[in-house]
């Protein structure tokens, strides 16, 4: 048994994960009652990263803040310049690509239990609200947005404080990420419940009615993946950026996939950032923030989904609206929750734009929590992995302004 451990701690953990993969879909396919109990896996694989990212985020950015000393450079205006540049440009491809290929919905039963936001400054107003959420608070429902506020200031408060306090917080940070690394080993296993859940549960024959709304949606994600992000990239570090680009999806899109939670996946994307080399007092602030804000995949799904509806009910747009739209949903995108189905929620907002009622546009949501086994799987993987995409590249254009070497190991 020793022998056999050994054996599958040397195999990587994407191999890993794939090799779950493949048993959680024969499983599905083969023996779905027998095999039922494996679900458990997947729920107690997601609630366990869900359950301690919140902690890591508030120890690694206090940490990394309380211990900042002045002068030290970090990326952080150029990583939120390139977080937003990302999700606006996802947006305006998404609607250039709604227009080139116009889809039209069968529209369903409207999503119950669920209540959109009422205009734009309802979601400003909500991140507002969030940010001054009471920490304890914000710790339990995973509001990152308020942990991060709550860390930054107590990592400001504590800069003054006596080094052996620092030490304390640095070491509870370090005991917190190693919790995460032991959480990350159980993967494999996770994404074997996941994926036999996904199939058991929702099944493929629901997907093929809105096969080209999905080739619309996963074609726009694949293109920002495959060709914006790295344009961004490569006007960033000059280098060619694809070995970087290929290095994010597969070590953070592929968990993304099935967690389908941005906030999940932190603590993959913190581990990706150290092997890369990351100055730490940037990635422990630029992660979370990336999980609240850079939102290309909801971007796209906002934009899409909105426009297959104009187009199904026969309602032209001029440009000026088009560009409109393209800002609208960068915004909103921006507030899209970090749990699965977040951006769902905003399409209505969207629709709003042009004149299409509330009860029309829950339909359209309706459509996207049938379709939301595929289409939140590639956002959540987009955004995910453009988060430490983003941040890398930042930091490799400082390295190379200080002529220092940008040498990133290529898939394997």
């Amino acid at each position: 048994m020793k022998s056999l451990l050994k054996k599958w701690n040397q195999v990587s953990l994407v191999k890993q994960i794939i090799i779950g993969l493949v048993i959680g879909i024969i499983l599905a396919l083969t023996i779905p009652e027998t095999a039922k109990p494996v679900v458990i896996f997947g729920s107690l694989f997601v609630g366990a990263l869900k359950a301690i990212a919140p902690v890591l985020v508030l120890f690694l950015v206090m940490a990394a803040i309380s211990q900042h000393k002045s002068g030290q450079k970090t990326n952080m205006k150029s990583v939120i310049i390139l977080y937003l540049l990302g999700t606006f440009l996802a947006g305006l491809l998404a609607v250039i690509v709604s227009f080139i290929f116009p889809t039209s919905l069968t529209l369903v039963k409207g999503a119950e239990g669920v209540t959109p936001p009422s205009g734009v400054v309802e979601v400003l107003k909500t991140l507002l609200l969030n940010i001054v959420d009471n920490p304890v608070n914000a710790i339990v429902n995973a509001n990152y947005i308020g942990i991060l506020a709550w860390a930054i200031l107590l990592g400001l408060a504590l800069k003054n404080a006596a080094e052996s306090t620092k030490t304390l917080i640095t070491n509870l940070s370090d005991a917190v990420s190693k919790l995460v690394t032991w959480v990350i080993k159980l993967a494999p296993l996770g994404i074997m419940g996941l994926v036999f859940e996904s199939i058991t549960t929702n099944g493929l024959d629901a997907l093929l009615g809105y096969g080209k709304l999905l080739a619309v949606l996963i074609g726009c994600m694949l293109v920002v993946a495959l060709v914006v992000n790295p344009i961004i990239v490569f006007t960033i570090i000059k280098q060619n950026p694809y070995p970087l680009v290929f290095k994010c999806l597969k070590e953070s899109g592929v968990t993304a996939f099935f967690t389908r939670s941005s906030a999940a996946n932190i603590p993959v994307n913190m581990k990706l950032c150290k092997d890369l080399g990351l100055n730490k007092d940037s990635y422990s602030v630029s992660i979370p923030l990336g999980a609240t804000i850079n939102m290309a995949g909801a971007a796209v799904t906002i934009s899409v989904l909105t426009l297959a509806a104009v187009h199904t009910l026969g309602i032209s747009v001029d440009l000026p609206t088009a560009i409109i739209l393209s800002v609208l949903s960068a915004v909103c995108a921006c507030g899209a929750s970090g749990v699965a189905g977040g951006s769902l929620l905003l399409i209505p907002l969207a629709c709003s734009l042009f004149g299409i009622p509330g009860d029309v546009a829950m339909q359209v949501v309706g459509v996207g929590f049938i379709i939301g086994v595929l289409q939140d799987s590639f956002e959540t993987a987009l955004n995910s992995s453009t988060d430490v995409l983003f941040t890398a590249a930042a930091e490799y254009k400082e390295w190379r302004k200080k002529g220092k070497k940008i040498e990133i190991r290529k898939v394997a």
